[in-house]
């Protein structure tokens, strides 16, 4: 039987990528997460044994191996429209760090992903010269923007991805899409909010995490594991909250308002910000889980239920983190590790399972092709 080829995760998270990499038939070698409750959900989901719980840079040259494919996020932060846009953010030199990685392992393919912005910003324009002159020269560097809603993904996820492809071997490409707002002869439909939420309890039971002992990783104590329901975990809104949910029809946000429940800054602020205080859409894919999906000033977050025309038939309430997962495709089964804030950060900073799976079987396909 043919091996199933390898792969080296940095900056890996929770494990989003490499789990869609997993299910497109990649083994994941070695991981590196310097946070340690992402890495701590890394490990128990895919093994301690190959993680690197530690900053990348101090990982010698000799701890790294030969892979057939590097995969990785770098921080965003400062490339992204809700983060500083500092371009002399430190996080956004650690990219470089990935290109001493793919030095080392020489990958027949790397994978690189980032917010869309990433491909107007200096630090690409630096990456494409590393192409033409510098130590990845030895490659040929595709890039584009994928939507994850595109590769059947319930969330309208827009990322840059380079795909960059050892140049004895044919160039890689970005996969196909799959699906579409309007499926034609070989395209599905957008998998909708729907498909992954509907028919759970509309009434959280609790607002923690549920208490038991914490679990052990990398010589720490962390709390976990925790997964499926619970993670299904509410907040208690204000009175004053839950009457301004109770105006906000599906696509809505703070434009449904009444004046007497808009706050100073909204009113002073007619355009922009539509998706603030936003309600989801049931048949529609959801906007992007960011890591404050638990707060609905940070998008459109509300849960999608509201009847017209029956208030008892509204649920006047944010995702849960549960929910949340589900729009990033994680599985029920998936394991959790740390406190309810680090999870959000841990569910919203992951790249969607599917749309990491479907560029895993794109590249697999084409290598053994």
């Amino acid at each position: 039987m043919r091996r199933p080829p390898t792969m080296i995760d940095l900056f890996a998270g929770c494990g989003g990528m490499s789990l869609g990499f997993q299910q497109a038939g990649f083994r994941s070698i070695m991981a590196v997460e310097h946070d340690l409750h992402a890495a701590a959900t890394y490990a128990a989901n895919f093994g301690e044994a190959h993680v690197f719980q530690e900053d990348i840079a101090v990982i010698p040259d000799s701890e790294i191996p030969q892979a057939d494919l590097i995969i990785g996020g770098p921080p965003c932060q400062g490339f992204s429209n809700l983060g500083s846009k500092d371009v002399d953010d430190p996080r956004n030199k650690l990219w470089k760090e990935y290109l001493r990685f793919v030095d080392k392992a020489q990958p027949k393919v790397f994978v690189l992903e980032n917010v869309s912005r990433f491909r107007k910003s200096n630090e690409f324009d630096l990456l494409m010269e590393e192409a033409d002159h510098g130590s990845l020269k030895g490659y040929e560097l595709e890039h584009d923007v994928l939507v994850a809603s595109d590769y059947g993904v319930a969330q309208r996820r827009p990322r840059a991805i380079v795909i960059g492809t050892r140049r004895d071997l044919s160039p890689i490409g970005h996969p196909p899409t799959t699906h579409a707002r309007v499926p034609g002869l070989d395209l599905l439909p957008w998998e909708t909010v729907r498909s992954r939420i509907e028919g759970l309890p509309r009434v959280p039971e609790s607002t923690e995490l549920p208490t038991r002992d914490p679990v052990r990783y990398f010589g720490q104590a962390v709390p976990g594991h925790f997964s499926g329901l619970d993670l299904h975990i509410g907040r208690r809104p204000v009175a004053r909250s839950l009457e301004r949910y109770d105006h906000i029809p599906p696509g809505g946000g703070r434009f449904d308002l009444p004046d007497h429940l808009l706050s100073d800054c909204w009113r002073n602020k007619p355009t922009g910000t539509t998706d603030v205080m936003g309600r989801m859409l049931w048949d529609a894919p959801s906007p992007t889980i960011r890591t404050e999906f638990f707060k609905p000033e940070k998008g459109r977050y509300l849960h999608p239920q509201w009847s017209p025309n029956d208030p008892s038939d509204r649920v006047n309430r944010v995702i849960t983190h549960y929910e949340a997962a589900r729009l990033q495709d994680f599985p029920d089964t998936y394991k959790w590790c740390g406190t309810k804030v680090s999870i959000a950060r841990q569910i919203g900073n992951a790249v969607p399972v599917g749309l990491a799976a479907a560029i895993g079987r794109h590249i697999k396909d084409r290598l053994e092709g």
